[in-house]
């Protein structure tokens, strides 16, 4: 029994999909064919050509140095067995840390590509795996950390991300798309996912008989060419969600181009055909289906809610006045809770954010000593459970509010109680050229310099909420095009340049995409700018603006002529 098994016996976990034996089957399959292709590969039956599209299938990617596995962590769940078996991995087979993405995945970078069969072994032992995280493929799909227990939400979107997991991984006609495809599922209006930025982004609201309906985004994606997705449903009953999800996709891979990468993705095939050209496909291939073989009838939506598990919230009177007892006492506990805390549907409970966003520290990076910490802390405090953000955070959904002093000094003494969340310090970050081949720049050197200029924590709260992101390449792993403050990595004949982009916004309220500032700048000028930037914001705010607001009634002038007048 590997070490890291804390709970060998798997008894039912809370807030994620249970394996049946039918999944522990099929991942030992698959890691057996995956582990022959690994030995052709080694001995060189393979050529890196041949071999390139099996390992992406298995989530493996060749970096800069080294080999880099990209883990699933479907609609964001982990329980603390999951959670400590990637810290296993984390300290035996990388260098003591993960990477957490805005994909709600977790990346390890310095994998020897020998010893991966062994890794997705460990990763099977606790009800993980690789798959479909690279290739032309419906990747890991996303949901609102809070699911399952916000005060606003009208369906659990885990259950129906997890039947679209299942109905997608290795469906045949969903393999080799014309290009990636990443599909995002919120259970309540109020956009947590960013879903008008997916190729298909899926909101839930209440219809005029007060049923449950999905309002269905699609073409929507960053990268190369940012585009802001458009309604294709408003009211698509869930019982339908896989039927319609499949001929839109079947009328993406019939028209989708092929034969150049940079027009292939669904939102170059939406914008060409236009909205309603689309829609009308898409309706008549619908048509066409038999809808019984796709209905997620009632049963069947039970039957995967039950595979979840629950937790068992109980009453605790006193619970609320114990923990404003805490916070009149202790300063920086109630400053943590302002900013790091989210509503529970239960009035004695209460979501608690950790932040992987230490000033110093790699956004989205988490020690193994950490993830071990997290583990436990969930296993204490929140029914074993931790969920990851598309921020690159985690939480603890299910915290009695009675112990949340006691779980944030716990977080204080392994260096996560950080209360940042949405400040200008909790910056979105890639891995850049210090690891992706792909990157033009290094963004983690700038995200820490950037952070440092602002570490105070007073500065922090009178500056406000504002969004920054921070990318080493035009692929936008770090959302840059939608964030308050975007930097992209670009190459200058061999040498590394910064461009600034101003005025994103991720969500369906509001969403844009933000416009660039002006010629791309060194390193050390764009961390530059973006002080001055955040300066000339608090000196020509007005009362209750954030830096979006400022930005968006003063326009990207003033702020241009600020910026390249001192850069």
């Amino acid at each position: 029994m590997n070490n890291h098994l804390k709970n060998p016996n798997h008894s039912l976990a809370v807030g994620r999909y249970n394996y049946d034996d039918i999944d522990h089957q099929f991942l030992k399959e698959r890691i057996n064919q995956f582990r022959s292709q690994i030995t052709r590969r080694i001995s060189g039956e393979l050529s890196e050509d041949e071999f390139k599209p099996l390992r992406l299938m298995n989530g493996v990617y060749l970096q800069l140095h080294s080999y880099m596995l990209r883990v699933a962590i479907p609609y964001g769940i982990l329980s603390s067995t999951m959670l400590r078996g990637l810290a296993y991995i984390s300290q035996y087979y990388d260098r003591g840390y993960g990477h957490f993405t805005t994909r709600q995945n977790i990346q390890f970078h310095w994998i020897k590509l020998e010893e991966v069969p062994d890794i997705l072994t460990h990763l099977a032992s606790v009800e993980m795996h690789a798959l479909q995280t690279s290739g032309n493929c419906i990747r890991n799909i996303t949901s609102d950390e809070f699911a399952g227990l916000a005060q606003d939400e009208i369906i659990d979107p885990r259950v129906y991300a997890e039947l679209m997991r299942q109905w997608s991984t290795v469906h045949p006609e969903l393999t080799f798309l014309p290009r990636k495809f990443k599909i995002a599922i919120s259970g309540s209006s109020n956009d947590r996912v960013a879903a008008c930025f997916y190729d298909i982004g899926i909101l839930t609201r209440l219809n005029s008989d007060n049923k449950p309906v999905f309002e269905v985004w699609v073409g929507g994606g960053l990268g190369r060419i940012p585009v802001k997705g458009k309604i294709i449903r408003e009211d698509l009953p869930p019982e339908h969600l896989l039927a319609y999800v499949e001929a839109m996709i079947r009328v993406y891979n019939l028209h989708g181009n092929r034969n150049n990468l940079y027009k292939s993705r669904i939102k170059i095939l939406v914008e060409g055909l236009g909205i309603d050209a689309y829609r009308e496909q898409v309706e008549k291939e619908f048509a066409t289906m038999d809808l019984d073989q796709y209905r997620l009838s009632d049963n069947l939506v039970a039957q995967i809610q039950q595979r979840f598990g629950r937790p068992n919230l109980e009453n605790h009177p006193g619970a609320s006045d114990v923990l404003e007892a805490h916070r009149a006492k202790d300063k920086e506990f109630d400053r943590w809770v302002r900013h790091n805390t989210h509503p529970h549907f239960h009035s004695d409970y209460i979501a608690a954010v950790v932040s992987l966003k230490e000033v110093g520290q790699t956004p989205g990076d988490a020690s193994t000593e950490q993830m071990n910490a997290l583990a436990d802390f969930a296993d204490e405090f929140a029914f074993g459970e931790i969920r990851v953000t598309h921020l690159q955070n985690v939480v603890l959904g299910h915290v009695q509010k009675d112990k949340l002093y006691e779980l944030w000094q716990g977080l204080t003494k392994h260096r996560l109680a950080t209360a940042n969340l949405g400040l200008v310090t909790d910056i979105v970050c890639c891995p850049g050229m210090d690891y992706c081949a792909l990157a033009n720049a290094r963004s983690i050197p700038v995200a820490k310099q950037i952070a440092a200029l602002f570490e105070d924590i007073e500065l922090q709260e009178k500056i406000g909420p504002v969004s920054i992101g921070i990318d080493g390449c035009i692929n936008s792993c770090a959302h840059h095009h939608i964030m308050n403050i975007g930097v992209l990595g670009v190459d200058k004949k061999g040498e590394e340049f910064y461009q600034i982009k101003l005025g994103g916004s991720s969500y369906k309220e509001g969403a844009s995409i933000g416009s660039i500032l002006g010629a791309a700048v060194k390193a050390e000028e764009a961390v530059k700018a973006v002080q001055t930037l955040i300066h000339f914001y608090l000196e020509q705010r007005q009362e209750n603006e954030h830096f979006i607001d400022t930005y968006r009634r003063l326009g990207t002038a003033p702020f241009k002529e600020i910026v390249y007048a001192v850069a």
